[in-house]
């Protein structure tokens, strides 16, 4: 017997007995069993050598405490039947299976384990109802009858039970707009809590942006379908798992019962609704709403060096160049400060072009960068938007069309030409991003009503006199003498000028030149730069070792808290060293939640209690909680019983905001106790002694081309003249905002993104060339020797 048709469990054979999903494992006697479940997914039939055949497919059991999900692979003549004859939402009893370990468990959120079923041994059952005619043994098509769909159910936070799949509710407390993953999926991250106040964090992967959670505000009520615990060191963490979805409600007590999800058809009962009003009335009593996470803040209120979340409309757009997108929104209310108009070309903007001259003066330009520009140029003028974590700067009073105005500083805006602009940096740090606000959204209708007011109050001030349209539309004229047009130019462009800081005793050479004189010569050269890479800044920033000159890519967020989660997982329970002392510290504000320490005997006793601590089990936002109370946060775990660093990957050492990482390749990672004798200050390279690790150094690395009127040439800048070039070292850039935003400042000011040729400023750079190591016979050039000297503030112009 392979696959049979049965109306109920009457119709099993007595002797077996149904086993439940959770209570499987690889070591479980499953004789004269059966599992009984919902076909979620059914693969497709696989033809292997030999006419053997394979079929993998999914299975629910939903009528046990919470929803569990496993994999049933069957071979065979089975898995023929079983593709002739099970549909999808089918429900089946399997007896007569043996137990493997998935090899896929940790991707696909299902159970750790998967069914196997041969024919010879194994039997399927299919619960139906037979049609006219047909027979109980089934033959060629299905005639299952799906009964009434049940209503899910769902777990309380605390209730959570290691490798189940579950269906919860819970209050927004943090959450991560979602970014493109390395792989094929969007990511997106939401912390949430109950009743239980059991803080959770949820990591989601979906291959459509639409079905990640849309949360706009702390606060927010999220209900999740369909996600799987799993659990280490006393942390708790849901993730999405086959089958999952989302919907979000607003978390303002009395708003509309209105879900937030995507296309799908999202039902809410009656419990749903209840269960909605009460964390909504608890989390209003617990403040959970009360702060700033997710508010927005209207142009109104805004202010320079100004971080905030801006609720806006977007009017129009212009892609600026491959990694900046212009939005030009506005959100019915003015701002207190004049707001820097950006010129671009008008066939790259999409939107309305232009306005009335009172409405004009709401319009606040926003540039958008890095991988968020992509996600700008995809939105449609007109649509409401909430964008995360935008910064205000002092733009200059230069003409805005020749640059992309980015990411200047507030010294370079100071004077009587300041005005606001806004930027959207690249990264996913502090919940940067951009999410599309529902039309029916209270902040939508709130802001509907301050442009609908704005409206009003301009048609009553009446039409546009003739000269007013004059005034708008006309050109400045064309007769504006010499004089007044170099004043112009002097206030309006800051021209950046470089500097030689050698003694080399050379003529200037050009270009042409400098390439048929070969290599081993320094060379002075007077060019413009056309082109430079990488075009996301922050990708210049490098790691190098400088025992055996390696350059590695600096880990970003995402792929460092990924690592900090896998060693969490792996690490088995701490043997501390008999030189460390333990303890525990609350570093999430949870204290259920604590994450183990250790610190250096030796240290304590000399009073150093805070200069040094090792921690076990703890998450990313965790260890950087921790150097608020630390000055050095070494994150580690146990393995084979020794105590080792967390992974080489990621940094050994946290000290404020700035991170050490070793060379994985130089590092003999071996914890011992520090030796603090004589050592005044416990630094990053006391601690990399102590650990055995070879000590990376940040480095800037560019290629940048060169052109005069003779010919165009690649250089590098990198390391120590690199640092001179733009007046920053690339460890102040690793940690500081302020220092990535004077390189990307002066980067596009030597190469106005958009801009003409006579744009590009002339530079003196002093050139080295040398034979590159490759072996094939290649002379390469760099920049040495030169230092870019930025503007002084602009002076009031004002008599």
């Amino acid at each position: 017997m392979s696959v049979r048709v049965v109306s109920d469990d009457t119709q099993v054979p007595a002797h077996l007995a149904r086993i439940h999903v959770s209570d499987i494992t690889t070591s479980t006697n499953t004789a004269d069993t059966f599992v009984k479940g919902k076909v979620v997914h059914k693969g497709p039939l696989v033809t292997l050598a030999e006419g053997n055949c394979i079929l993998k497919s999914v299975i629910t059991e939903e009528d046990s405490q919470s929803t569990q999900s496993i994999t049933v692979v069957l071979f065979g003549a089975l898995a023929k039947s079983f593709s002739q004859t099970v549909k999808q939402q089918d429900v089946v009893a399997a007896s007569g299976f043996t137990v493997g370990k998935s090899p896929t468990f940790h991707k696909d959120g299902l159970h750790r384990c998967n069914l196997l079923l041969s024919e010879g041994g194994a039997a399927l059952y299919v619960f139906g109802v037979p049609g006219p005619g047909s027979c109980p043994a089934l033959t060629g098509s299905s005639t299952t009858v799906p009964g009434p769909a049940q209503a899910p159910k769902y777990v309380k936070l605390s209730e959570l039970k290691d490798g189940t799949v579950v269906n919860v509710y819970g209050v927004a407390l943090f959450f991560k707009q979602p970014y493109k993953s390395r792989g094929t999926d969007f990511c997106s991250c939401v912390k949430i809590t109950d009743e239980s106040e059991k803080e959770i964090c949820c990591n989601i992967f979906c291959k459509k942006l639409a079905d990640h959670p849309k949360v706009f505000q702390k606060g927010d009520i999220v209900r999740l379908h369909r996600v799987k615990v799993q659990l280490f060191d006393g942390a708790v963490t849901l993730v999405s798992s086959h089958g999952f979805s989302a919907a979000t409600f607003d978390g303002a007590v009395g708003s509309a019962m209105e879900p937030r999800s995507s296309g799908r058809a999202v039902t809410v009962d009656e419990e749903g609704r209840r269960t909605v009003e009460e964390l909504r009335f608890w989390a209003s009593s617990r403040h959970l709403c009360s702060d700033s996470g997710g508010v927005s803040t209207p142009l109104s209120s805004t202010h320079p060096r100004l971080y905030f979340n801006l609720s806006c409309q977007l009017v129009a757009k212009a892609a600026v160049d491959a990694t900046c997108t212009l939005l030009r929104v506005w959100d019915g209310t003015p701002c207190p400060h004049p707001l820097l108009r950006l010129e671009v070309d008008p066939a790259t903007m999409e939107g309305l072009p232009s306005f009335g001259r009172k409405k004009e003066k709401l319009m606040a330009d926003v540039l958008v960068y890095d991988n968020h520009a992509e996600t700008a140029r995809q939105l449609k003028p007109g649509v409401f938007l909430r964008i995360f974590n935008v910064r205000a700067t002092m733009g200059s009073g230069r003409l805005p069309g020749q640059s992309c105005g980015g990411n200047q500083s507030e010294e370079e805006g100071r004077g009587d030409r300041g005005q606001l602009i806004f930027h959207l940096h690249g990264g996913t740090s502090y919940g940067r991003g951009i999410r599309v606000l529902p039309e029916d959204g209270p902040d939508v209708q709130e802001m509907k009503r301050a442009m609908a007011a704005f409206t009003e109050e301009e048609e009553d001030e009446g039409d546009v006199s003739d000269s007013e349209l004059m005034e708008i539309w006309t050109t400045p004229p064309e007769t504006l003498d010499e004089a007044e047009l170099e004043v112009r130019s002097e206030l309006d462009r800051p021209v950046l000028r470089s500097e030689l800081r050698c003694d080399h005793c050379v003529r200037p050479v050009s270009l042409l030149e400098l390439k048929q004189l070969g290599p081993g010569r320094i060379h002075h050269v007077r060019v413009q730069v056309t082109f430079y890479q990488p075009l996301r800044l922050y990708q210049a920033l490098k790691l190098y070792c400088s025992t055996c000159s390696s350059i590695e890519d600096v880990p970003d967020d995402e792929d460092v808290s990924g690592i900090f989660c896998a060693g969490s997982l792996d690490s088995e329970p701490i043997s501390p060293p008999p030189w460390t002392l333990c303890g525990l510290v609350d570093a999430s504000g949870d204290p259920r939640r604590t994450v183990s320490v250790l610190l250096s005997s030796e240290l304590v006793s000399e009073g150093k209690t805070r200069e040094l601590i090792f921690i076990s089990g703890s998450t990313l936002e965790e260890a950087l909680r921790l150097t608020d109370q630390y000055q050095n946060v070494v994150p580690v775990r146990s393995c084979g019983g020794q105590l080792t660093l967390i992974d080489q990957s990621a940094p050994f050492l946290f000290r404020g905001k700035k991170r050490f990482y070793g060379c994985k390749r130089c590092s003999k990672v071996d914890l011992k106790e520090p030796n603090a004798e004589g050592v005044d200050v416990v630094d990053e390279k006391f601690i990399a002694d102590a650990v055995g690790v070879e000590l990376l150094k940040f480095v800037l690395l560019m290629k940048l081309q060169l052109q005069d009127d003779s010919d165009v040439l690649d250089v590098f800048l990198w390391g120590q003249n690199a640092e001179l070039f733009f007046g920053v070292s690339a460890e102040e850039a690793s940690a500081n905002q302020e220092a990535q935003d004077s390189i990307r400042q002066i980067v596009e000011s030597l190469c106005p993104p958009g801009g003409s040729a006579a744009e590009h400023p002339w530079l003196d750079l002093c050139v080295t060339a040398y034979q590159g190591e490759d072996g094939q016979n290649q002379t390469l050039y760099q920049v040495c020797h030169s230092a870019i000297i930025r503007p002084p503030p602009p002076e009031d112009h004002m008599t």
